[in-house]
């Protein structure tokens, strides 16, 4: 578990790229609040958007979360003790005036992009994005 790298994992990089094809610019694994130990993995700094990329097994997805069964005790309570930081983070971050998206590993990265774009155009115009009429 050590070896698990914390950051450029394959759905943060597919995710970085769905969005960088999409014109928007962004900063990666960035400290955003005083505590330096909480990183965001995307943030769209003018628009004060952050965007965390969640492992399914570290973050505990309704989904695809496993258990092991050698200590698991531990694993339970290490994997709750995440849940925590992350509500913890989310709500530290909404104070400050940020927004907050939370993707799972296992979303499609073109998905997950699809439902960031509005709100990066609505949080760094002002305004909600009108549909093209032409498209």
């Amino acid at each position: 578990m050590a070896r698990v790298g914390r950051r450029d994992t394959g759905a943060e990089l597919a995710l970085r790229r769905a969005l960088h094809a999409r014109g928007f610019r962004f900063r990666v694994d960035r400290s955003v609040l005083d505590d330096r130990r909480r990183r965001v993995d995307i943030v769209f700094g003018p628009a004060r958007v952050a965007v965390f990329i969640d492992g399914c097994f570290w973050h505990g997805c309704p989904e695809h979360a496993t258990h092991p069964r050698s200590n698991g005790e531990f694993w339970r309570a290490k994997v709750e003790a995440n849940q925590a930081r992350d509500r913890d983070t989310d709500r530290r971050l909404q104070d400050a005036g940020w927004l907050v998206v939370r993707v799972w590993e296992h979303e499609d990265p073109e998905v997950a992009a699809d439902r960031i774009e509005p709100l990066l155009i609505e949080r760094r115009d002002g305004r909600p994005r009108r549909p093209n009429p032409r498209l």
